[in-house]
C-alpha cells in the first residue's frame, strides 16, 4: 500500500497526512509511528531563542509530525519549592509567563487530543479529562455512567468568567452562565453544572 511504501522510505504514519478514516483503518495494526510524539528539549536559561540545537530538534519534529516543548530543567528545579507569589516574581525576572511544566502539560493534552472541563460545587472543584469534541452527555459519563442516560442540560461558564465573577453566583448574576443541551460539545476549561434526571430503583429484600 501507499502507507507501507512511505513507511519503508522512512516517513512516519503521523506525518503522511492521512485523514481520520484512514487512521482508523490502520488502528488495529498498532503502528508505533501512528502514535503522537512529543519531544521535550532541555535547554540552557538563554537557550529558548537563537538556539541551533533546538532548531534541529524542531526541524526533525516537523518532518515527523511531532511536537516540541523546550524547557530549562535548571529553572524548573529552582521553582519547585517557591511560594506562588515568589514563583510569579521569579518568572517575571526570567522573562517567562509560566513554568515549563505548565507548557508541557498543555502540549501533551493537545498532542493526545484531550481537554479538561470543571465541575464546581460548594465543597470542591473537580477537573475531568475528556477527548476533544466530546458532547455534554458523554462528558457527564466520565463522572458516572448513569449521568449520560439521565442528562438533561448543562449550565456552562467559561473559566475566565468564573474567575472574574468570583464563582458561580457572580457569573449567574452577571449573565455569564448559559444553558447547553445534549448536542453541546464541551469546550476546554469550561465550568459546568450538570442537570441530571435521577432514577432511584427500590428493591425489596
Amino acid at each position: 500500500t501507499q502507507v507501507e511504501a512511505r513507511l519503508n522510505q522512512g516517513h512516519a504514519v503521523r506525518a503522511q497526512g492521512l485523514d481520520e478514516d484512514q487512521l482508523q483503518a490502520l488502528k488495529p495494526l498498532c503502528l508505533m509511528t501512528a502514535k503522537p510524539l512529543l519531544y521535550v528539549a532541555n535547554v540552557l536559561e538563554d537557550g529558548f531563542a537563537h538556539n541551533p540545537l533546538l532548531a534541529q530538534v524542531e526541524e526533525r519534529a516537523r518532518r515527523e509530525g511531532a511536537w516540541v516543548v523546550p524547557v530549562c530543567a535548571a529553572l524548573e528545579a529552582q521553582m519547585v519549592d517557591l511560594e506562588p507569589e515568589d514563583k510569579t516574581l521569579f518568572l517575571a525576572d526570567m522573562g517567562m509567563e509560566e513554568p515549563g511544566l505548565d507548557r508541557l502539560i498543555r502540549a501533551a493534552y493537545r498532542c493526545l487530543g484531550l481537554e479538561t472541563y470543571f465541575t464546581a460545587g460548594v465543597k470542591e472543584v473537580r477537573a475531568w479529562t475528556i477527548p476533544v469534541g466530546t458532547t455534554a452527555p458523554r462528558a457527564a459519563a466520565v463522572i458516572h455512567n448513569d449521568f449520560e442516560r439521565g442528562f438533561i442540560r448543562a449550565e456552562v461558564i467559561s473559566y475566565p468568567d468564573f474567575i472574574a465573577c468570583r464563582g458561580e453566583t457572580g457569573a449567574r448574576e452577571a449573565g455569564k452562565m448559559r444553558l447547553e443541551g445534549k448536542d453541546y460539545r464541551v469546550q476546554d476549561g469550561g465550568c459546568h453544572a450538570l442537570q441530571i434526571q435521577c432514577v432511584i430503583h427500590l428493591r425489596s429484600v
